[in-house]
């Protein structure tokens, strides 16, 4: 057969250690074997990063402003030792967060179900959607260490150089440490806009959590916008027989543990970065999860929601065999052409993208499957695989569908 066209040019976004190993693979088994598609490619790796100073990483966000869609491989946020160990300028803020700000865009994590691959929660049934506020909080927070005795303050100046507000954080009589964080009221308007169509257009209902009995004036700014949300969307809700609810953090954990799932669970930045990793890891694996990252005016990033697999990239460097799970890279490849042939009206680019979804599904099923899986899966006959090799079986099956 030839190869497929696919209409508007894909941002690939490339990243570090395994999981790049592993996306040259999928681009040379998966991408490139079977459709004409133009990459516009941007290296996201640490040491690119740092040669541009980080500029890369803004280019590759306005390009995804520009074309509509983009997949992105996993990347290091240096901490001091990645630092040294790399020897960059400084550690570089991640990426995933700066290109979160410039698409002021939310994340929804999902987890990919397989027949064999049980939840390790007994009354999960349906997959939980997952929705991250993506701006502020601690991620951009200011933070200083106490040498001593003293206070710190919070003071608000407004533009016009006036003093308006000054609140005493603590006095301290020691050493310590303090933070402050912040938010914007139309980040958070964006994002309850964007877990509302979510939710409507998955026909989902919408549950949102904070502390607003302890966090009077932040948590409850969120969840002031979120009720307003709601009652706006009031109609639309009804009609698509969804329904939205608000639960303390600490109350939602506990009931999304004995429930059935089949719902979008919208949290704040660090709660979402947390609970993502909760619900992947209760559903299988982090290696089972996909994510993707939605503006308020319709561009999509989609990425792995794990990180670049450090411990394996050591073993692959040392010419040792992997047996990387490469699930949740794919799938960030065939959400992003899914989403490109949708935008483009061309049904067979969505359609490549389905099968190469049910082909690494049928794999899994099959009894082949990497070493993460192994343990986890109910299969009556298991093979493990190394990295390479289940993604040549996934091809195969693949071949067999596009016939």
């Amino acid at each position: 057969m030839g190869k497929i066209k696919v209409k508007t040019p894909l941002v690939e976004l490339d990243g570090d250690e395994m999981t790049r190993i592993i996306w040259k693979e999928i681009k040379d088994r998966f991408i490139h074997p079977y459709l004409d598609i133009t990459l516009e490619y941007y290296d996201l790796g640490v040491e690119y990063r740092d040669k541009t100073d980080d500029q890369v990483t803004v280019d590759s966000a306005n390009a995804i402003k520009k074309h509509g869609v983009g997949v992105k491989c996993a990347t290091i946020t240096p901490n001091a030792d990645r630092v040294k160990e790399y020897n960059l300028k400084q550690e570089w803020k991640s990426p995933n967060g700066t290109i979160r700000a410039i698409l002021d865009g939310t994340v929804f994590r999902k987890p990919i179900i397989i027949k064999n691959i049980p939840a390790a929660v007994n009354s999960w049934k349906k997959p939980i959607a997952i929705g991250r506020h993506a701006y502020g909080d601690i991620y951009r927070d200011v933070e200083i260490q106490v040498d001593g005795p003293g206070k710190v303050e919070l003071v608000y100046t407004d533009a016009s150089g006036k003093e308006k507000q000054r609140l005493l954080v603590n006095e301290f009589k020691g050493a310590g440490v303090a933070l402050a964080m912040h938010n914007l009221d139309e980040s958070i308007k964006s994002f309850a806009k964007a877990c509302f169509n979510y939710a409507l257009s998955e026909k989902i209902s919408i549950w949102f959590a904070t502390k607003d009995t302890i966090s009077k004036k932040y948590h409850a700014r969120f969840r002031d916008i979120f009720d307003t949300m709601a009652k706006e969307q009031e109609a639309a809700m009804k009609a698509a027989g969804i329904t939205y609810s608000y639960f303390l953090i600490d109350d939602a954990v506990a009931q999304i543990m004995k429930n059935e799932g089949g719902q979008l669970w919208a949290l704040m930045n660090y709660d979402g970065d947390v609970m993502s990793d909760m619900v992947a890891s209760g559903f299988g694996s982090l290696g089972l999860m996909t994510s993707v990252l939605v503006s308020p005016d319709g561009k999509y990033e989609y990425e792995a929601a794990h990180g670049t697999v450090t411990r394996h990239y050591r073993k692959y460097q040392k010419g040792e065999t992997t047996s990387t799970n490469s699930v949740a890279s794919i799938f960030a490849w065939t959400g992003a052409l899914a989403k490109r042939g949708e935008l483009d009206g061309t049904p067979d680019v969505v359609n490549f993208a389905h099968k190469l979804e049910e082909a690494i599904i049928e794999t899994i099923e099959g009894g082949e499957m990497t070493k993460d899986l192994l343990s986890l899966s109910t299969a009556a006959k298991k093979t493990e695989l190394d990295t390479f090799q289940f993604m040549e079986a996934v091809q195969k099956r693949l071949d067999a569908k596009l016939k």
